[in-house]
């Protein structure tokens, strides 16, 4: 059963990949165009709390994410967040950043806090093909 964290990012439903110990979801609140979350599935409240598995899974997942949001955005810098005030299952944000503004499903999604830190309060939702887009891109992987 998935605990709090996932299903408040929307799991199964976000999921874009999955292995035994992470699964790779679509952020319901995109900062820039292609935001992620990568987030355990297991209930380990801290990061030093993982299986040693998951260490290892963990890197095929973030390779994973970097080749598809390469792909999807040819974003110029990426940042991984962990942000585990409100949610409190191990889980990372992955926001993809650049200059200026990507367009995608006839949206516009800038990077309004290009260079400095990503405004988090500045997102929208993702376009609806946004996940279908990105799961048949990490299936061809």
């Amino acid at each position: 059963m998935a605990h709090a964290t996932l299903t408040k990012f929307g799991y199964p439903e976000t999921a874009i990949a999955e292995t035994d110990h992470w699964a790779l979801l679509v952020r319901p609140a995109q900062v820039t165009l292609g935001s992620l979350v990568l987030c355990a599935k297991s209930e380990a409240l801290a990061y030093g709390d993982l299986p040693p598995e998951a260490f290892a899974e963990q890197r095929e997942m973030i390779a994973l994410a970097e080749r598809l949001l390469k792909e999807l955005v040819a974003y110029e810098r990426i940042n991984y967040l962990m942000l585990m005030m409100v949610d409190p299952h191990v889980h990372f944000h992955v926001v993809p950043r650049y200059e200026g503004t990507r367009a995608y499903g006839g949206s516009d999604f800038p990077d309004s806090g290009w260079p400095g830190v990503p405004n988090l309060k500045d997102a929208q939702p993702p376009p609806a093909s946004l996940v279908t887009d990105l799961r048949d891109r990490a299936a061809k992987v």
